[in-house]
């Protein structure tokens, strides 16, 4: 850590005004363990700052002990706004002007659009009436503020995550607030909803409102951000101005090593082909796809959300079934009536919504991982073998690399890189042909997707054929051998990584 810090010394911003936040000396154990060591933390007023680094880096311990959830070791000095904040609670946090909108949302599904926005400020000691004029008018008056429209009528879950996400800004607005902090605010967000959300932040920003901004999407920090602040293994690394500053750096900041962002482009065309799709269609969903995936091969396929790639993987998985069009595995016409026989046959999906779809979180990290196998771990009874399931767990995460502490611990107890390793086990674990991963790096920090992404290689050079799908351009650009650009559910275009810069794709993706 001492050679970066010294190498990027010149890097950091310096100080200039009143920090609306200040914090030092701030340290956290958890069973003996340092969560946080000795962390500084400032935040000016109406800046947009980063919090960067990896999963576990101690990132969400800082922001729930400034606001009032944990209590730092002694030592600590904290202050916001000119007042010392010691031995804060959540309430008081609030009231002081200090939000969090965190990733999942913490709103009311079934609650309306202006119940949500006005939820905080109706909570209070004493039950009373709500006064439902005043709360649609202060939800009316934040929206408007946002410059967005929303019907204040709407059920929250009927509406996209992009517009819930409005919500929980327009909420953390309602009680007056000078600091919010996001955690991870466009991880389910396509590239045009992103940058609606990056505009309602500059406006909170020029209105003087100060917000921390943590994101794994590097591009958009930088974009977004005038300072950095990363942390590592619970400690400072420093904070540094964006101006100036790459992906590149700022990842070896965050992980303290290099990584090759190099195209890995192979010409695969020799092979058996082990997907071959013509012009399969589903009404309203995708047209007339062809494409073919040969043994070995990584083929990417991009766009923008809602362009037709899910639902064309839910069909090659068998969830969903074609209107027209032929699907032949290792040269086989196949039609799947369901996604057990699309398993039967060796093909494997790996969903982008990991936490609901792809993992059962009150189940063990065992349990999650042995879960599309059972029938091969019975024994002649027909029980289950605990013998067979601890190698096969044994096994896969020894040849993933997957951090846990005890097989038996519930998934949630891992990080987010390392439960994508697990739902990754899961699916190799049944030997399959064909894997389609879609959008496998979601919520995933930088360090980690590096790790999944070497192991998508390293599947591919087993033979293994595999579909990406990532609305990450750059994903794609240097993990795939060709890339594909879905729009409106239908193809449009092909590129070579290599032989097409990565800004004309980007260029193709977004206009």
């Amino acid at each position: 850590m001492a050679q970066v810090q010294q190498t990027l010394a010149s890097d950091r911003a310096p100080a200039s005004g009143v920090p609306l936040l200040h914090v030092e000396h701030v340290s956290k154990q958890f069973g003996g363990v340092n969560a946080l060591d000795d962390v500084r933390f400032d935040v000016m007023p109406g800046e947009v700052l980063c919090l960067a680094g990896e999963n576990g880096c101690g990132k969400s311990t800082l922001i729930k002990i400034i606001t009032g959830v944990y209590q730092p070791e002694p030592g600590a000095v904290m202050r916001f706004n000119g007042r010392d904040i010691d031995g804060l609670n959540p309430a008081q946090a609030r009231d002081l002007g200090i939000q969090v909108i965190w990733q999942d949302l913490a709103l009311f599904a079934e609650l309306s659009v202006a119940e949500n926005i006005g939820f905080e400020r109706n909570l209070g000691r004493l039950p009373r009436l709500v006064n439902t004029s005043a709360m649609r008018a202060d939800a009316e008056r934040i929206l408007a503020r946002l410059g967005v429209s929303l019907d204040l009528d709407a059920v929250l879950r009927t509406l996209p995550i992009a517009q819930r996400q409005i919500v929980a800004v327009a909420r953390a607005l309602v009680t007056e607030a000078k600091l919010v902090f996001m955690d991870e605010p466009t991880a389910s967000l396509s590239q045009a909803e992103t940058d609606a959300l990056l505009t309602i932040v500059r406006r909170l920003s020029a209105e003087g409102i100060a917000v921390v901004f943590v994101s794994h999407r590097l591009a958009e920090v930088l974009d977004v951000c005038s300072r950095v602040t990363v942390l590592r293994d619970g400690q400072l690394v420093g904070t540094y101005p964006t101006a100036g500053m790459t992906q590149t750096r700022l990842t070896e900041l965050m992980t303290g090593k290099t990584f090759d962002y190099a195209v890995s482009r192979r010409d695969l065309s020799a092979k058996p082909v082990v997907l071959d799709v013509v012009g399969l269609s589903r009404a309203g969903q995708y047209e007339d796809i062809s494409l073919a995936i040969h043994a070995g091969e990584v083929v990417g396929i991009t766009g923008r959300l809602g362009s037709g790639r899910t639902e064309l993987a839910l069909s090659l998985f068998g969830m969903t079934q074609p209107t027209s069009g032929v699907v032949r595995l290792d040269g086989r016409p196949v039609r799947f009536a369901s996604n057990h026989e699309a398993i039967r046959a060796g093909v494997a999906y790996v969903s982008e919504d990991r936490l609901t779809l792809g993992l059962i979180q009150p189940q063990s990290i065992e349990d999650n991982t042995s879960i599309a196998v059972l029938d091969s771990l019975l024994d002649p009874w027909p029980l289950i073998s605990f013998r067979k399931r601890e190698a096969l767990v044994a096994k896969w995460i020894l040849d993933l690399g997957v951090k846990i502490g005890k097989p038996s611990n519930a998934i949630s107890t891992l990080s987010g890189g390392n439960q994508q390793k697990v739902v990754l086990a899961k699916w190799l674990a049944t030997n399959p042909r064909l894997l389609i991963l879609d959008s496998p790096t979601v919520g995933v920090d930088v360090g980690a997707r590096a790790g999944i992404f070497a192991i998508v290689r390293g599947l591919a050079e087993s033979g293994i054929a595999i579909l990406l799908i990532s609305d990450e351009i750059s994903e794609v650009y240097f993990n795939a051998d060709r890339i594909l650009h879905m729009r409106d559910g239908r193809i449009v275009g092909a590129y070579l990584p290599g032989d097409t810069d990565i800004l004309a794709i980007e260029e193709a993706v977004h206009a």
